[in-house]
């Protein structure tokens, strides 16, 4: 018998192969959990925003007061990117819109972060 005419073609990763996709995966997965909590408190930003323009009070209440209830609400929230200050008052189409511009700063190694721009809006 001939053993090499038996023998077939060996298929599947070998073990660098391996290596260099679970660095490429682990790196992957830590920038997304260090990106991860900037997007969790915009969406908590933009949830806010929109539940205190759908507040009854809200259409006769003034700017000083409306900061003031955003405060309040980032405070139950640990919102700390943004604050009442950072509140844009509008009025389109006879409706409140609130809008908010912020820019988050995330290291990754060393000297190395990322930026990202953030707008949230109350629409």
């Amino acid at each position: 018998m001939r053993y090499h005419t038996l023998r077939q073609k060996q298929r599947g990763i070998s073990l660098s192969g391996l290596l260099v996709w679970a660095v490429i995966l682990i790196l992957v997965s830590i920038s997304s959990l260090k990106v991860a909590p900037a997007y969790i408190e915009f969406s908590t930003i933009k949830r806010n925003l929109a539940a205190m323009v759908k507040d009854i009070d809200m259409q006769t209440t003034s700017p000083s007061q409306i900061k003031i209830m955003f405060d309040k609400r980032a405070q139950i929230d640990s919102i700390k990117s943004i604050n009442g200050q950072d509140i844009k008052i509008n009025k389109e189409n006879g409706r409140i819109v609130l809008s908010a511009s912020y820019v988050v700063q995330i290291p990754v190694v060393s000297n190395i972060s990322l930026q990202i721009d953030f707008q949230a809006s109350s629409e």
